[in-house]
Parts: structure tokens; C-alpha cells; sequence
């Protein structure tokens, strides 16, 4: 680590009083070593990496980190803050700040070596000798490892159980890259002098029903986004509690160095599992028909005891996952929580279908409106360009833009049905799910036929999935049977028994919406104004814009279609830019934090990225949501009252040129965004409050909450 970290990285008397100066106090010193290129941009992959999730660990740590093209090598700086930085830890503000930069293709050794410092700062008493540390030079050399003090620092208890963790130069950190050899081995050495005999029906096969003689054991994965800094806290936090607990335990760290899997025979000796991961576990069939613990990778971090004693408990009562089974293990299960309901999993099944239809809708919608705006309002009925295209016109390139936006558009129903079927059923789900979502849309059964393909396609295979299948043929079921059966009955009823009905539905749903007028109209803008600010970006949000998406998914749209996805665009932007202009007008109502996330809050509003908002929203809801209701209904009203068209699906104020009645429109926003700004001021200012000083003892917003993926609105 010598060459990551000199005493110009480290800063012992950090004067920052926020995360985001903290990161740019210690990134200017990489700028200034020539370990980082371009300050800004690194810096917004810090940020980028910070709305993932908070880097705030308990015992006065933070440790934002990424992997960036401006870092021109591995590089590691360090600062201590005697005010302390809210990173967003529970326990309170951070007064070791470690700044981990990457570079985007950086090596497995030198991923390495930061996930080991990643184990050390678990360890208390480096931690304390970091705070005791009197000058930059002996900090740096501390974190190296490089003095006979660094050493002593880092030495455990449990030194015997990783003395192979010695690294390069002297680090004392592992080299590896995924699980801990030594404690795997010990885990392996153990289940073979535990067997029976050479079939290896053990008692101790059984989870849940360890040998007296034995401990209990435990596998666990850790995973994070980055893959540098949470995954192998998490292991080494494990595998400390797993000592104290008297349990064997062993990790699978799953980080962006690469992982070593597991030895299948120390997963089938196990009597429990824990995945304490923030990514989809890669593998998690090998793990099924165990007592399993399934929580984010921070409750790995701060309290690996309890789920410890969770999994325990778990093991005792005999509760166990599926077996690993075709369909075992979907999308929508990973998140899932215990004990959740049907409607839960529903509304999880149907978000599932959306999210993978938005960008389809985006691309799509946005290609269809450059292709009127270069070709104006008759392109559509222009040849197709494989019959004929010219260079030189500018109608052929409006031409080509609207057919391909077309063919995207295309796809719009058949990925909303396949991927419905694909999180509650997994990859057999797909092809049933595509087959009938495509018969929706060739029968004009639109998104009502989609949401009903994808929900039959879903339930026939899991029924199929139940159904007990003789060994010889379990291997061609998934990629035969599954499919050639599931998509036969969904077929079927889609083009014999409902289809017809859901396309009649779905016909006089839209001619009623294209008759509606006056205050019929400005009443449907209130209730979308409302839907889309009610959870800003959630499924409420997410049924609203889907059902305006879907009337603008054809060749020809009408009218009434078109003013409803200018409402719904309309009223989506207003929450960020509502708590923008409130941040701007009352800072004083607002924490340090609120106000940086003001700023960019205009940016993300006028970008139609609900999102923006959520921050203010989870730190005050009863005043924050309430607000932004008013302004969306108000913006909704005025929009479908001024009639007011849009044809792209997403886009904010920069499709404005795409916008019937622009000026109108705008002024719709503006009014909306008053509104819910002023509403908030009042609100706040009913109650007593010192946000300043608050903002100090309090997690902010921003990192109290998990940040969400920009999706549209």
C-alpha cells in the first residue's frame, strides 16, 4: 500500500463541515499528486457512488470510495475531522474520512489491498490509533502497515485464524480476493472428520441439527455496489462475531476484485446462510433449502451478532428456503421481505414489468417526436425508408427517426408482459410472457392485455413449476416443456378466451378519455397531478405515467392521449422544483444538507425526475408530501385546461419545442411549483424548529434514505 497513501493524502485537522467538501478537501490533494485528472468529474462519481447508499459506518467512520476514469491509479487519502461529518451513520457523524479512488479498470491486487484497509477499520484498535496519531507522515505510515506500531494496531484476538492474510510488503493485509482460505479450509477439514461415513450421511447434514460435538456453522455472502469498501467490512465484521459467537463462519466476498466460490462442501455442511449484500448474489441456487438471513450489507456491518442469533433461531425452528428448483429465486423474491403479502408481491411483480418497459417508452417515444419535429405532423404517413430514403431530405431522416421510434414502440407491451412473467417466475417466464404480451398488442388489448399477459404468463409457469417431473426429463423442462406448454395455454387465452374482452375494455377507455372536455378534463388532470406527486417516482407515481405512456405508444395518438402526458410530465416535475425554490427562498427552514440537495434539485425537476424530491420528503413527509400533492394538482388542472399536448414520454423542459402550447404549459409548472414551494414554507414555519443546529445531530435526509436509480418520474 506504500505507493496508495503518502502524508500528502492525509489531512489530520479536516476543516470540512460537509460530506461533499470533505470529499473535495481530500480529492484536491490526489489533483495535486497527479493520481486524479479531473476533479469534478471524479468528484460526481463519488457523489453518483454516495446515492447508491450512505458510506457512514458506526464508530465515527466514513468512507466514500468509487471507481472512476479520472483516477489515474489506485489512490488512498485520508482525514480526520474533530467536529465529525455526517455520512450518514445511525450513531451519529464521522471523524475518520477515507477517500478510496480506482481507477474504472483497476487490477484485482490493488482492489485487494482497499478491501483489505476495508477489514482493518473494523478492527478498534487501528481505529484508535488513527485518532492518537500526531503527524500526516506516521498517520500514512499506520495505514500502510509499514511500522512495528502499525502492527500492534491491527493484531486481534483471532490473529491464529488469519495468519494467512499476510499481504505485499509487509501490509498485513490479505491477498485475497474473495473467501478466506484458511478459514474455508478449517470449515472443509471439518465436515470430512465429521462424516459418518463414506456416502456422507451425517447427521450433521441436516440444517439446523449440528453434532453436539461441532459448532453451529454458517456460510455468508457480502456484496455492494462498488465492490471495494461494504463488501469486506461486512466479512470481517462476520467473521469477528462469528468468533465471539463460537460458530463457524465463513465469507464469499463477491466484490469487484472477482470471488472465489465457495467449496460446495462447506456450503452443504452448513447449518445456516446469511447474505448481507446491496447487488443480486451471483450463484444463490448454491445456497437453497437453508435456514437463511437476507438483509443489507450495512446490517452486516453494525450487527452481525443479531443475525447470528437470527439464523440460529431460524435453524432451530426448521425454517428453510426452497429447494433450488427452475424458477427458484426470482427478481422480485430477492427483494422481497419475510411474511410480505399478495399485494405486495403484485405491486412488486408489476413494477417489475415497468421498470424494464421505461426505456423502450423513452427511446422510443423521444425518436417518434424528433421524427415529427424535423418531418413535421404527416411523417407518418411517409413510405418506408427501406422503399425509399434520400440523404439529402431532411423528411427521409424525419422519416427514419419515427419508424424506428415506431419499431421501439413496438416493444412496449410484449416487455411489460415478459418481464411481469419474469419476476415472479424467473427466466422460464420470459417466453410466455413475450408470446402473450405480443398477442395483447396485435389484438389492440394495449397495456390492459400486457399487465393481464404477464400475470397469466407468470402464474401458469410456477404452476408448471409444481407439478413433480421424473428425473429423466427435469433437464429438458426449462428449455422444452416450460416454454412449449406455458406459451400454448397463454396463447390460448389470450386470443380465445380474454383477449377480446380486455381489447373492448381498453378501446372504451380510450374513447371516453378522447370525449372528455372542460371540467371533465381539468378533474382527470387533478387526480394524475395527484397520483404522480403522492410517492414521488413509487408505484402510485408509476401506474400514472405508465397509463400516459401507454396512450401515446401508437402510430397515432390522439389528442386526449397527448394531453395527458403533458399533465403527467407537468405534475412529475414539480416536486423537486417546489423544494428547490423553498430551499432558495426560507434557507433557513432547511439543514445545510437540504439546501445542497436544493441545488440540484432544479436540475433533476426540470429533467422529470420525480426523484428529486424524495430526500426532502423522507426527512418531513407530513409537510413535504402534502405540498407536492397541491402543486401537482394544481399543475395538472391548468395543463389539461389549457390543452396543452406532448408527444415524447420523457424529456422535462428540454423536449419544450415539442410541446403544443409551450408557453401555457410552462406557466402550468410554474404555478404548480409556487404553490408547493409556499405551501412548504408555511408548513415548516408552523413548527418550531433549528435546523442548523440539527443538522449537526441529525442524519440528513439525502443519506438516511436509499437512493433510487434516475428513472422517469
Amino acid at each position: 500500500m506504500s505507493d496508495m497513501i503518502t502524508a500528502d493524502l492525509v489531512d489530520l485537522d479536516l476543516s470540512a463541515d460537509t460530506k461533499d467538501a470533505a470529499a473535495r478537501a481530500l480529492a484536491e490533494r490526489m489533483v495535486a499528486l497527479g493520481r486524479v485528472t479531473d476533479l469534478e468529474g471524479f468528484l460526481a462519481d463519488v457523489a453518483a457512488r454516495e446515492a447508491q447508499m450512505p458510506t457512514g459506518l458506526d464508530g465515527g467512520i466514513g468512507i466514500p470510495h468509487c471507481r472512476s476514469e479520472h483516477v489515474t491509479e489506485p489512490t488512498l487519502a485520508f482525514g480526520r475531522s474533530a467536529a465529525g461529518i455526517d455520512f450518514g451513520a445511525v450513531d451519529g457523524p464521522a471523524d475518520l474520512i477515507f477517500l478510496i479512488a480506482a481507477p474504472a479498470g483497476a487490477d484485482d491486487a490493488h482492489l485487494t489491498i482497499l478491501s483489505s484497509l476495508a477489514r482493518q477499520l473494523m478492527n478498534p484498535e487501528f481505529t484508535d490509533a488513527l485518532r492518537a496519531a500526531g503527524d500526516a507522515a506516521s498517520a500514512a505510515a499506520l495505514i500502510r502497515g509499514d511500522e512495528p506500531e502499525a502492527a500492534e494496531a491491527v493484531a486481534t484476538e483471532g490473529a491464529a485464524d488469519t495468519a494467512d492474510s499476510e499481504g505485499p510488503e509487509g501490509s498485513g493485509v490479505s491477498e485475497s480476493s474473495g473467501v478466506s482460505e484458511g478459514s474455508q479450509d478449517s470449515v472443509a477439514s471439518s465436515v470430512a472428520a465429521s462424516a459418518d461415513d463414506a456416502t456422507g450421511t451425517s447427521s450433521s447434514d441436516a440444517p439446523g441439527a449440528p453434532d453436539a460435538d461441532r459448532p453451529f456453522r454458517i456460510v455468508a455472502v457480502t456484496s455492494c455496489p462498488t465492490g471495494i469498501a461494504h463488501t469486506y467490512m461486512a466479512a470481517e465484521s462476520l467473521e469477528s462475531a462469528g468468533r465471539d459467537a463460537g460458530v463457524e463462519l465463513v465469507v464469499e466476498t463477491q466484490g469487484s476484485a472477482g470471488f472465489t466460490r465457495l467449496d460446495p462442501a462447506v456450503i452443504a455442511a452448513a447449518d445456516g446462510v446469511i447474505f448481507a449484500h446491496d447487488v443480486a448474489v451471483r450463484e444463490k441456487d448454491r445456497f437453497a433449502g437453508k435456514p437463511t438471513v437476507d438483509v443489507g450489507v450495512k446490517a452486516g456491518i453494525n450487527r452481525p451478532a443479531e443475525l447470528i442469533s437470527e439464523v440460529r433461531a431460524k435453524a432451530e425452528r426448521g425454517e428453510v428456503t426452497a429447494a433450488a428448483r427452475p424458477g427458484a429465486g426470482t427478481p422480485v423474491e430477492r427483494a422481497g421481505e419475510p411474511g410480505e403479502g399478495y399485494g405486495t408481491k403484485l405491486r412488486k411483480w408489476l413494477m417489475s414489468g415497468v421498470s424494464y418497459m421505461v426505456p423502450f417508452v423513452a427511446a422510443g417515444g423521444l425518436l417518434i417526436a424528433l421524427g415529427f419535429a424535423i418531418g413535421g405532423y404527416q411523417i407518418n404517413e411517409a413510405k418506408p425508408v427501406t422503399e425509399h430514403f434520400d440523404w439529402g431530405q431532411v423528411d427521409s431522416w424525419g422519416a427514419l427517426l419515427f419508424q424506428i421510434g415506431g419499431v421501439a414502440f413496438g416493444f412496449l407491451i410484449p416487455v411489460l408482459a415478459g418481464y411481469i412473467a419474469y419476476g415472479m417466475a424467473d427466466r422460464p417466464g420470459l417466453v410466455p410472457g413475450f408470446v402473450g404480451g405480443m398477442i395483447a398488442f396485435n389484438i389492440n388489448a394495449g397495456f390492459l392485455g400486457g399487465l393481464a399477459a404477464g400475470l397469466i404468463a407468470g402464474g401458469v409457469v410456477l404452476g408448471i413449476q409444481r407439478i413433480k417431473i421424473p428425473p429423466v426429463l427435469r433437464g429438458i423442462m426449462p428449455v422444452v416443456v416450460i416454454p412449449l406448454v406455458s406459451s400454448m395455454i397463454v396463447g390460448f387465452l389470450m386470443l380465445i378466451v380474454i383477449g377480446k374482452p380486455i381489447a373492448e375494455a381498453q378501446k372504451a377507455m380510450t374513447d371516453w378519455l378522447s370525449g372528455l372536455s372542460g371540467s371533465n378534463a381539468v378533474l382527470l388532470g387533478i387526480l394524475l397531478g395527484l397520483m404522480m406527486c403522492f410517492d414521488l417516482g413509487g408505484p402510485v407515481n408509476k401506474v400514472a405515467y405508465a397509463f400516459a405512456t401507454a396512450g401515446i405508444a401508437v402510430q397515432a395518438p390522439s389528442d386526449s392521449a397527448m394531453k395527458i402526458m403533458a399533465a403527467v410530465m407537468a405534475a412529475g416535475m414539480v416536486p423537486p422544483l417546489g423544494m428547490a425554490l423553498a430551499t432558495t427562498i426560507r434557507k433557513k427552514l432547511f439543514t445545510t444538507t437540504e439546501r445542497e440537495n436544493g441545488k440540484a434539485a432544479w436540475v433533476l425537476g426540470a429533467s422529470f425526475i420525480t426523484e428529486g424530491a424524495i430526500p426532502f420528503a423522507a426527512a418531513d413527509p407530513l409537510r413535504v408530501i402534502p405540498a407536492s400533492m397541491a402543486g401537482g394538482a394544481v399543475t395538472g388542472a391548468l395543463t389539461m385546461a389549457f390543452g396543452s399536448t406532448l408527444r415524447a414520454p420523457h424529456g422535462g423542459i428540454w423536449v419544450t419545442f415539442l410541446i403544443g402550447k409551450p408557453f401555457l404549459y410552462l406557466l402550468a409548472i410554474a404555478a404548480g411549483t409556487a404553490v408547493t414551494a409556499g405551501l412548504v414554507i408555511v408548513l415548516k414555519g408552523m413548527r418550531r424548529t433549528t435546523p442548523e443546529g440539527a443538522a449537526s445531530s441529525e442524519p440528513s435526509a439525502a443519506t438516511t434514505t436509499e437512493a433510487k436509480q434516475p428513472v422517469p418520474a
